[in-house]
């Protein structure tokens, strides 16, 4: 008994010790620097005597050193002065306090969309405050996107995504495990293909953030134009209902604030450019390449086209794009010319009245056109001369075959198209031969099924790397209404979220039997003298001005954009005209697409997927230039 109860009072006091391991190197700091002799006690002898003539040393120990910086790295830290880079210097016109004030509207969609489920964020999401910042921050992007061209030249590693369409919890899942730390932190670029809207029910938590990330980041992050960034189409309520753009700005704000967003956000729609091309190797844009067009009979096009090369748009990487002469006139008509003669700023679905036929028809293609199917190339439909023709979205929208996709490659020796625009389960297909890559970032609201899984590519000079989200994957904010993580919420609460998207509703009952109980829950009426001063201050604005065409204001903290003939011109939509493309007549992602259903084993690796706690794994990359071309037999239809 006294031989356990020792062995017991040993066991706990030695449980109690904690083991410290000895490191080789001390904890301590030594600091030795020099002194003036000068300044030290008078009475010979001892270290600070200076009769010597020798410098005199004075050493202090400090002990605890960081594990992360040395002392002298700290000092040498902290000499150093504040940092006067401004994200918003570049981008933001006006004064000091303006870029305070866009700042703080930046700030506060960054913590809307990092925490979204937060009671103040839900309230801003439905207040005046939010549709107030949206139209400011709005009216930044106008000048932000008119002065890039509409083509982008990017350099790799580019994260490429596909369409969105107001998908906040796939949106999400990217930002977890693409850009953990923040986009300005995370090596290369991101481009977007546009669809950001629709479908969807967060559309405008998912412009604000890609909005806001555009402002702060303008040469990391790209934003190009789908064909759901048209007014024709998210503006159709009597087809995509409650999920329509048009109908959850209303919804959210009120008919006529509601309004005023939505327009407000087409018109940055109409100023995103059209396509991009990485590395000069992988031509990317929302639809699909666009047919050629006769510059001869479009001198309009033809002068657009001269006045783009004028411009400062990088063009030591678009020069190897254009052919010229001797004297430094263009050659050679190629798509991409085609595609930098389009007007900066351009309506498509409808145009306005500046827009020529033949720059419509560029931008239609663009943002609507298809890969053909097999059957599509064999029956006939598929001009074998040209390479193009109807599409299965119907409409007047054009599919593009083998003979198009190859003469468009050569052309500018490219290796690659990367594009959206039709849905995928697997988040990423490939079509023609695996040179077309279909990107599809969102998983949801298109019939692909419980399983399907949103996907993006890293492109990394020549390596491609699939990342999908897992079906597996836990949602972090965007729940069923029968889901147990809603328990521990009241009734109002889950009708709060409901009405935000953030919870989804799978039958027709009405959840709102009591309006009067959520009043609260809508617009605030005593915000409307706060939307009417913020309305007088709208027509006062440099941008708005500039928009506008008008300039009344000789405050110096108004900033023009230097060029008084684009201050004048009032740009008109063009609606009896009829568009290339009517959306009215198309459908979604059609029956018997394009994309390969064979078995890819050993051309490109899909297996690579991102779950909740788990690593990425590279094992899924492969070379690029080691992608062996699928022969057309081998084409088969998958839907």
């Amino acid at each position: 008994n006294k031989l356990s109860t020792l062995t017991a009072k040993n066991h706990s006091r030695s449980s109690k010790q904690i083991k410290r391991r000895k490191h080789p190197l001390p904890s301590k700091c030594t600091v030795v620097q020099e002194i003036d002799g000068s300044n030290n006690t008078k009475g010979g002898g001892g270290r600070g005597n200076s009769h010597s003539g020798r410098p005199q040393l004075q050493t202090s120990q400090r002990p605890h050193m960081a594990r992360n910086a040395s002392i002298s790295t700290a000092r040498v830290l902290e000499s150093l002065p504040p940092s006067n880079d401004d994200p918003l210097a570049s981008t933001v016109r006006g004064s000091h306090k303006h870029r305070e004030e866009i700042r703080a509207i930046t700030n506060r969609i960054l913590d809307m969309f990092n925490h979204p489920t937060s009671s103040n964020n839900m309230k801003y999401l439905r207040s005046i405050q939010f549709a107030t910042d949206l139209l400011k921050l709005q009216r930044q992007m106008l000048v932000l996107l008119e002065e890039e061209p509409r083509c982008a030249f990017l350099q790799s590693p580019v994260y490429v995504f596909g369409d969105i369409h107001g998908n906040f919890e796939d949106l999400h899942f990217f930002s977890d495990n693409v850009w953990r730390l923040g986009m300005s932190l995370t090596a290369g670029n991101f481009l977007f293909l546009g669809d950001y809207v629709d479908r969807g029910m967060n559309c405008l938590e998912v412009v604000g953030y890609l909005f806001t990330m555009k402002l702060l980041l303008p040469h990391k992050v790209f934003l190009l134009r789908g064909n759901h960034e048209t007014r024709d189409v998210n503006g159709w309520e009597e087809h995509y209902g409650e999920r329509s753009f048009i109908a959850q700005c209303r919804e959210r704000f009120g008919d006529d604030l509601g309004y005023r967003v939505w327009e407000s956000s087409n018109q940055v729609f109409d100023r995103l450019p059209l396509s991009a091309v990485i590395d000069q190797d992988i031509f990317c844009v929302h639809g699909g390449i666009p047919r050629p067009i006769d510059r001869d009979d479009d001198e309009e096009m033809m002068s657009m086209t001269g006045s783009m090369m004028m411009k400062d748009y990088r063009m030591d990487s678009v020069s190897s794009l254009l052919s010229t002469d001797s004297n430094g006139e263009l050659k050679q008509c190629s798509r991409i010319q085609d595609i930098l003669g389009v007007p900066k700023v351009s309506g498509i679905n409808p145009p306005y009245e500046h827009e020529s036929e033949a720059s419509q028809q560029v931008a239609s293609d663009c943002i609507w056109s298809d890969p053909a199917s097999e059957d599509q190339e064999s029956s006939g439909v598929v001009d074998p001369d040209t390479g193009f023709g109807e599409s299965l979205r119907g409409g007047g929208a054009i599919c593009f075959g083998h003979k198009a996709v190859t003469d468009f490659l050569a052309q500018h020796n490219f290796s690659y198209i990367m594009r959206a625009h039709e849905a995928h389960a697997d988040g990423v297909a490939v079509s023609k031969g695996a040179r077309v890559f279909t990107v599809f970032s969102t998983s949801k609201d298109h019939n692909q099924g419980g399983d399907a899984m949103a996907g993006c590519i890293l492109v990394d000079f020549e390596m491609m790397q699939v990342i999908n989200r897992s079906p597996a994957y836990r949602n972090r904010y965007i729940h069923r209404r029968d889901s147990v993580s809603l328990d521990m919420l009241t009734e109002s609460e889950i009708n709060q979220r409901i009405q935000l998207g953030l919870v989804t509703v799978d039958d027709e009952q009405d959840y709102y039997e009591d309006e009067d109980e959520y009043e609260d829950e809508q617009p605030v009426q005593g915000d409307v003298e706060d939307w009417d001063d913020f309305a007088d201050s709208e027509q006062n604005s440099p941008t708005s001005q500039s928009t506008a065409g008008t300039n009344n204001n000789d405050d110096d903290d108004n900033i023009s954009d230097g060029d008084d003939e684009d201050a004048e011109i009032h740009y008109i939509l063009d609606t009896r005209r009829e568009s290339v493309v009517d959306p009215s007549h198309t459908v979604a992602s059609p029956l018997g697409s394009s994309h390969d259903s064979h078995d890819h084993t050993g051309i490109f690796d899909f297996t690579t997927q991102a779950s909740s706690g788990s690593a990425i794994n590279p094992k899924g990359v492969r070379r690029m230039s080691a992608l062996p071309e699928a022969s057309e037999e081998e084409d088969n239809d998958m839907y």
